[in-house]
């Protein structure tokens, strides 16, 4: 008998300071209506200098995902962190810290890096984990702050302005009782001809960080060749999100038809609707929260439950794009409604 695993609870955690579509507008000198109406942003939330980092607000996600699972920090097996490579300091390991702060003793922690994509991907290797290896729950944690990496004065690096600020985490079991969701299979694909097209220029190994590097601003996101990118991803990127979407739902037994509702990454309005439109499902459109890395599918979930925009019986997509560039789905079916779990920090 195939194992089957459940998506028992999730939590949500965001910053409460926001910085409105207008004060982008003002900051980056784009017309308002650009930043609000096209980019999508009405407002997002920020975190501020000296708090809400991105452990902080894992654990207070983590607090939030166990205490709706119902099971104790203790009882995990793993704890895995697929959020920014931006977060309380270089070379560390966000997952350990999380792990030993919610009281996850008898827990492993590792880390996975799929930048934007990363939620359908944490999902399809923690599904691998419960089915394959000695593990009954694992907690994925997710947090971005990398819109203290924006320069809003950098106009080739504008379409980053949507980054916002949060944490999410998901609870994952394997044979549960009663689940709010099965998480069922995935799909990924990668074009790493786009690998250096979104770069911050200093602070690696090729050019480390010095007096020089900050005083010449290389410590933001940057993007080379922005009309490169922007034609070359314009002839993959509907492809490449429509294929990944439609090999996972048949790898899940579904047809297109069948989904029900895609919790999406936020993008430029006009793309995202034209996207959900070609899948013919519901969504819901994260204007209020711009772009939040990994965070964002657990955003659209959380709202679509709110607004009731999903219903047991459901089939759900969870599908994402990250810089790199991958774009990767994981199917669910999804049981109960459940209360939405969105909470400021």
């Amino acid at each position: 008998m195939d194992t089957i695993i459940g998506l028992t609870g999730y939590g949500i955690d965001v910053p409460e300071d926001t910085v409105t579509g207008e004060e982008i507008a003002r900051q980056s000198g784009i017309p308002q209506d650009v930043v609000v109406e096209k980019m999508g942003v009405r407002e997002k939330h920020v975190c501020p200098p000296d708090g809400d980092h991105a452990t902080d607000m894992c654990v207070n996600a983590a607090e939030r995902a166990l205490d709706r699972a119902g099971i104790e920090a203790s009882e995990l097996d793993a704890v895995l962190y697929h959020g920014s490579e931006f977060k309380d300091f270089v070379v560390w390991s966000a997952a350990a810290n999380v792990a030993e702060r919610i009281g996850a003793e008898g827990a492993f922690a590792s880390e996975s890096y799929a930048l934007c994509a990363g939620a359908p991907i944490a999902l399809r290797q923690a599904k691998s984990m419960l089915v394959a290896d000695h593990v009954e729950r694992i907690l994925l944690v997710s947090a971005s702050r990398e819109e203290d990496l924006v320069d809003y004065g950098n106009e080739d690096s504008s379409f980053m302005f949507n980054f916002g600020s949060g944490a999410c985490a998901m609870v994952l079991e394997a044979s549960p009782e009663d689940p709010l969701a099965t998480v069922r299979e995935s799909a990924a694909v990668t074009d790493g001809s786009f690998s250096e097209n979104v770069v911050m220029p200093a602070g690696g190994s090729r050019n480390p960080p010095s007096e020089v590097t900050v005083q010449a601003g290389l410590h933001t996101l940057d993007v080379p060749d922005p009309d490169g990118m922007k034609e070359r991803l314009a002839d993959v990127s509907l492809d490449n999100f429509l294929s990944v979407a439609d090999t996972a739902l048949t790898r899940s037994g579904y047809e297109r038809n069948e989904l029900d509702f895609v919790a999406l990454t936020h993008m430029k309005r006009s793309f995202h609707d034209y996207l959900c439109s070609t899948l013919d499902a519901e969504n819901y459109y994260l204007d209020e929260f711009g772009h939040v890395q990994s965070v964002d599918q657990i955003l659209a979930l959380d709202v679509g439950v709110k607004n009731g925009l999903l219903e047991a019986g459901d089939v759900v997509c969870f599908l994402a794009a990250g810089t790199g560039y991958t774009w990767a789905a994981t199917v669910l079916d999804w049981h109960g409604s459940g209360n939405s779990t969105y909470s400021f920090g």
